[in-house]
């Protein structure tokens, strides 16, 4: 099974929509494996933006995802990553399909409410600066062959 990492950033966190958004993942049929409630410090910010180092949106990104806290999880199933960015909708709120999370309730870039990761390799990669292995849970769900099986 493939796995993600998910955020909800600082302003789904603000907004009160946290319930509201893992709920989209728990309906669409993915498993939340890991989740935690937690303070961004700069180190982390830093390892997580690093492929933006050096771009004119990198300090504004640092100071943004340590400005309050965030909610980190850790979604699996088949094609976790694609399933999730649809879930999510395009990174411009604007140009995301209607009934997605960030056409719903954004309307900017800079407050999209969610990051998701990219490729399986982020994913792993992000997953390992979010997560420690003993943090992540392997449990059976029993409506799963409901979800994911095949006829």
């Amino acid at each position: 099974m493939e796995r993600t990492l998910v955020l909800i950033k600082p302003d789904g966190v603000q907004r009160g929509l946290v319930g509201e958004i893992i709920a989209r993942f728990e309906k669409r049929g993915l498993k939340l494996i890991a989740a935690k409630f937690m303070q961004v410090d700069q180190k982390l910010a830093e390892k997580h933006y690093e492929v933006h180092k050096g771009k004119p949106f990198y300090n504004g990104l640092i100071q943004y995802i340590t400005s309050a806290p965030v909610m980190a999880m850790v979604w699996e199933g088949p094609e976790a990553i694609k399933a999730a960015r649809q879930t999510m909708g395009a990174t411009a709120p604007t140009q995301a399909a209607p009934g997605s999370i960030r056409h719903d309730f954004a309307l900017s870039v800079g407050r999209n409410l969610t990051h998701g990761s990219d490729s399986v390799e982020n994913g792993e990669h992000e997953i390992s600066l979010w997560f420690s292995k003993e943090e992540i849970l392997d449990w059976d769900r029993v409506l799963e062959p409901w979800l994911t099986g095949n006829n």
